[in-house]
């Protein structure tokens, strides 16, 4: 009688029932302890609560029979439910469950957008994007214009002033962007990525082309600060692609996408890619692997997998634009030039992973047709020389008819096929991260020609272009190494140092102060920087360095304006200070 009583006085679930069983884990595969697991009856109501172990897996025995709902729920994911199931007396069911980490809510309050790191996102989709300026001082520069989008910490062949001036994107590129990652099923997701440069003083799209065709003509004392780079005015000057990522598979993307080599130096040079205290930032000859406006690639595939604590990725461009009009005699002519066809695809590969504190990455670069632009177009204003026509030139010959293509905003380039191979490693050693690296670049002279009218970045057409710059193969090479100490949590001072080799190109080898060095003279570039940041809150830092920079031998020859004329002053000093707020 006391036992039938006893029995009596607990649930029905109490009894024999089913049991259910099962695993929870994230959409890598990896368990997940500590989920709060319901099973509740959808016919009763009654519900039971019950954690998983340190395998993720959860056990209940004693269930009533009937249909039956399952909800997973740990702090950081998204909440799981499991409906369809239905229980039989003496039944052993099993339900798996996978997690995904949830997405952080909008900032709710401007105090809280300013004061904290939450994302602007919204089911999936954030926006971002940073301000970034300062005020900076130069021992030799040029006046500054509205589609330049870097400082002038760099030694310039051109500078020949001291001024004051306002120093655009120090530690980051202003500018914006719209990125998003959306499941369309159990571990596969479509990603997409849009974003942009603008110069901070005047709101205008990032634009180097037109930093050179600006000065096209103008006398060398008559200069603003010209530049060459990837970003030319394009309505996405950084980014703009999308495609699937899965969880297990990779990631696969199409679009323009910052090339192996950008991602690879964002990674591992102690300035971060900062324009105002990082040479391999602010050219990017290294991250684009011999020319900086292949610091970026149009049309490109690129793939990326994580594997425990290795990772790969592959990249391929696909050959776009247009070649323009080539000829190799000297006396050609618009009617006797051969139209060509763009050759510029290219391809890399990077390797790479990590151990405890250490990382390290090895990556190879190939691109065809490369384009160096030399600025600025001579012109009416600028001595005439036969080394570089006022008008159009292929090889650096004046044609003698009508021009195929006028001057007004076209570029003089430089056309090689490059090659390129880097090594880059770091290790934290609380509070210290030291960094290093090194690349060799090898270019020659193209193996497909390009011509008057090709295309350059962004839709602007060459209107020069040189196809046999090269004497003999160009080895450029370039060394990184660097330091950032940690000053609690909130600031840390940074001291880098970069230098670049060039070897003697030049036939016949004949180089020396005597002799007069040429541009295809070996040459060394250096550049130290030192600075410090200060986070005031979780979006907006202060920031204060100076960088100091020379340049020797064939590096500091100023073409184009002609065959041994050097730099107006071969070193810069520059300090600047500012501040940058990031969203």
């Amino acid at each position: 009688m006391l036992l039938w009583l006893a029995m009596g006085a607990f649930p029905a679930w109490a009894q024999t029932g089913a049991s259910l069983s099962g695993m929870v884990t994230d959409r890598t595969g990896a368990a997940l302890p500590d989920v709060a697991v319901t099973i509740k009856n959808v016919d009763t109501g009654a519900a039971r609560t019950i954690a998983t172990d340190g395998g993720g897996h959860f056990q209940a025995s004693g269930l009533p029979a009937g249909r039956s709902v399952i909800r997973a729920a740990k702090q950081g994911f998204a909440d799981e439910t499991r409906t369809g199931i239905s229980l039989a007396d003496g039944q052993a069911a099993t339900a798996d469950i996978k997690m995904q980490k949830s997405t952080p809510d909008a900032c709710t309050s401007g105090q809280e957008f300013a004061a904290t790191d939450c994302t602007l996102t919204w089911h999936g989709i954030t926006l971002y994007g940073a301000y970034d300026v300062g005020v900076g001082w130069v021992s030799h520069g040029l006046p500054e214009n509205a589609t330049n989008y870097e400082g002038e910490s760099l030694v310039n062949r051109n500078g020949y002033r001291h001024r004051f001036l306002i120093a655009p994107n120090n530690l980051q590129q202003t500018g914006f962007g719209i990125r998003g990652k959306e499941e369309f099923l159990p571990g596969w997701s479509v990603v997409f990525n849009a974003s942009t440069g603008v110069n901070p003083q005047s709101g205008q799209l990032a634009n180097a082309s037109a930093t050179d065709f600006s000065n096209n003509g103008l006398p060398r004392s008559g200069y603003s600060e010209a530049i060459d780079g990837a970003r030319a005015g394009q309505p996405f000057n950084d980014e703009y692609y999308a495609g699937i990522s899965s969880a297990y598979l990779g990631t696969l993307t199409f679009g323009r996408q910052r090339s192996l080599g950008t991602d690879a130096m964002l990674l591992y040079d102690p300035a971060g890619g900062s324009y105002a205290f990082s040479y391999i930032g602010y050219n990017g000859t290294m991250a684009g692997g011999g020319d900086t406006e292949d610091s970026r690639w149009d049309d490109a595939l690129k793939y990326r997998l994580a594997y425990g604590p290795v990772h790969f990725g592959a990249m391929y461009k696909f050959a776009d634009g247009s070649g323009g009009c080539y000829s190799a005699s000297s006396t050609w002519t618009a009617a006797t030039c051969t139209p060509e066809s763009a050759h510029n695809n290219a391809y890399g590969f990077d390797i790479g992973g990590e151990y405890r504190k250490f990382s390290a990455d090895v990556v190879y670069q190939h691109y065809n047709q490369a384009i160096g632009v030399l600025n600025p177009l001579l012109g009416p204003q600028s001595p005439t020389q036969s080394y570089q026509s006022t008008l159009n030139s292929i090889n650096t010959n004046p044609i003698t008819g009508a021009n195929v293509i006028g001057t007004t905003n076209t570029l003089y380039g430089i056309v090689t096929d490059n090659s390129a191979i880097m090594v880059a490693a770091k290790y934290t050693w609380a509070p210290f991260k030291f960094f290093g690296g090194y690349e060799w670049i090898r270019q020659t002279n193209p193996s497909n020609p390009l011509g008057v009218g090709a295309l350059d970045q962004g839709g602007y057409l060459l209107s020069g272009v040189e196809d046999n710059n090269l004497d003999s193969p160009k080895i450029v090479q370039i060394w990184w190494t660097g330091v950032k100490y940690a000053i609690g949590s909130k600031s840390d001072i940074t001291l880098s140092w970069y230098h670049q080799l060039q070897n003697d190109f030049r036939l016949p080898p004949a180089c020396s102060p005597e002799a007069g060095f040429r541009s295809s003279c070996a040459g060394t570039l250096n550049e130290w920087s030192l600075y410090a940041d200060r986070h005031f809150t979780k979006r907006f830092d202060g920031f204060a360095g100076i960088a100091y920079s020379y340049v020797s031998g064939g590096l500091a020859i100023a073409i184009p304006h002609g065959p041994g004329v050097p730099y107006k002053y071969d070193g810069n000093f520059a300090p600047v200070i500012g501040g940058r707020f990031t969203f």
